[in-house]
């Protein structure tokens, strides 16, 4: 099964499919958008960061806690383990390959944040629903965005098990048993418990917590992380060269570095990239479907720096810390390669806590985010009679990760995100006329709130 699955993620992320829609999908909506994701950054981190809520409109939550709960799914494992497994296959210059999905990405998601507003419905709760599987239906029209439209939601709903339940909870496991030496089992029923108190409550409990713990969780490793590039400051500037270099070179084998040509920077660059920053996979419209807002352009802003902050801030941070080091060179993979890069930076046992402690935060508020996803994704398929359902059997997954080995889970992961971004690819390019004309519509109006612009 493992060699099957293993076939088919290496034909869907491989160079002639995902990888290429997806970093052209960026492109064309970039160009469409006149980089939009440039000109506009300041704005929407002011909209994000600042004024964090629109008093109007029709919503569940604020501005601010769809950004938290959008950050949340995303800043996980992707972001410390994933960034070293693409360093450890693809050379340093899968780094840069993830900073160009992330530049890209930005404007995906904010095409997809717009659509996910713009397509919205109400839900048999009264509560907002929207995301690929309503604007496919909705805004592709017909037979064929009907089957779009349920395709991403059978493909969401499985994936959020994989990417949002059971690959979290096993890395967690894995970190406290090797960091306190504390059983799977009791990590999994801790975990449980506290996931199941937050899900239940639905996406206002989600967004409440998410809003209040997310900020600090990032703050905390990236500071974590800025120290380590910081005391090895002086290779830096090689460091750089060797990332942007490798990414059109390739790497020569080195230390214990088994070498890397460009396909594989490319791959594991742009595979990890999206893992973490999820643009292209559609879910960023999810989640803000569920913000109180009239304006769709002004929740896509919000969410387009869920991209800016998850890629180019804290994956570029892992990303350092592991190439200043030198610790990439030397052949540990995962988790513990980002543990051994922060080892080298931080004094005394710092290092290995920061990136333990990280991962157990990153890893619980993805749990939360992709619940929602989820439940969301089988709202739609079944009706809101499925939701409790869903949500129980998530939870129970959560502690099932947590005792399993799980490498068959993470390729069947890497395939279900993969058939989750293509029928929204398709759909985000049938759709982007509509995006561009409502958006250069708001910014021609002379009422939106301004403030200096890149």
């Amino acid at each position: 099964m493992q060699e099957i699955l293993s076939t088919i993620s290496g034909f869907v992320w491989g160079p002639f499919l995902l990888i290429p829609l997806l970093l052209l999908t960026g492109l064309y909506l970039t160009v469409m958008l006149r980089g939009l994701q440039f000109s506009r950054l300041l704005y929407a981190l002011w909209l994000a960061l600042i004024k964090r809520k629109d008093p109007t409109g029709e919503g569940d939550i604020t501005h601010y806690q769809a950004l938290s709960t959008a950050l949340a799914a995303t800043v996980g494992v992707g972001n410390i383990a994933g960034v070293a497994t693409a360093i450890h296959f693809g050379g340093p210059g899968a780094v840069f390959w993830m900073w160009a999905t992330g530049l890209v990405g930005m404007a995906t998601k904010y095409t997809e944040a717009f659509l996910g507003v713009r397509f919205r419905r109400t839900d048999a709760k009264g509560e907002q629903s929207g995301g690929p599987m309503f604007y496919l239906t909705y805004g592709v029209g017909g037979r064929f965005g009907a089957a779009l439209g349920v395709s991403f939601a059978v493909f969401g709903a499985l994936a959020a098990f994989g990417i949002g339940n059971m690959v979290q909870s096993n890395s967690v496991a894995h970190a406290i048993n090797a960091q306190w030496n504390v059983p799977a089992w009791l990590t999994g029923l801790v975990i449980t418990v506290l996931a199941a108190t937050v899900i239940l409550g639905g996406i206002k409990s989600i967004g409440a917590v998410t809003s209040a713990f997310v900020p600090v969780m990032i703050l905390f490793y990236v500071l974590g992380a800025l120290w380590v590039v910081i005391a090895n400051i002086e290779n830096l500037p090689a460091a750089l060269e060797t990332i942007i270099s490798d990414a059109f070179t390739g790497t020569a084998a080195t230390g214990g570095f088994a070498g890397a040509g460009v396909l594989l920077a490319i791959r594991y660059g742009v595979s990890r990239g999206i893992f973490s920053n999820e643009s292209g996979l559609g879910t960023g419209g999810i989640a803000a479907a569920a913000a109180k807002t009239t304006e769709p352009a002004r929740q896509a802003l919000v969410s387009m720096t869920q991209t800016f902050i998850d890629t180019l801030v804290v994956v570029s941070m892992t990303g350092l810390a592991i190439v200043v080091t030198g610790a990439w060179q030397s052949g540990t993979n995962g988790a513990p390669l980002t543990a051994l890069a922060f080892s080298r930076g931080l004094p005394g046992e710092w290092g290995g806590l920061v990136v333990t402690l990280g991962l157990i935060f990153f890893a619980f508020s993805t749990l939360l985010g992709w619940a929602y996803y989820g439940e969301r994704c089988m709202d739609r398929l079944f009706g809101r009679g499925s939701v409790t359902p869903y949500r129980l059997l998530f939870i129970v997954l959560i502690f099932v990760g947590t005792v399993l080995e799980l490498e068959t889970v993470w390729t069947f992961s890497d395939i279900m995100n993969g058939l989750m971004a293509l029928p929204n690819l398709i759909g985000l390019v049938m759709l982007s006329g509509l995006v561009v004309r409502e958006t250069r519509a708001y910014f021609n109006r002379p009422d939106w709130q301004r403030v200096p612009v890149a």
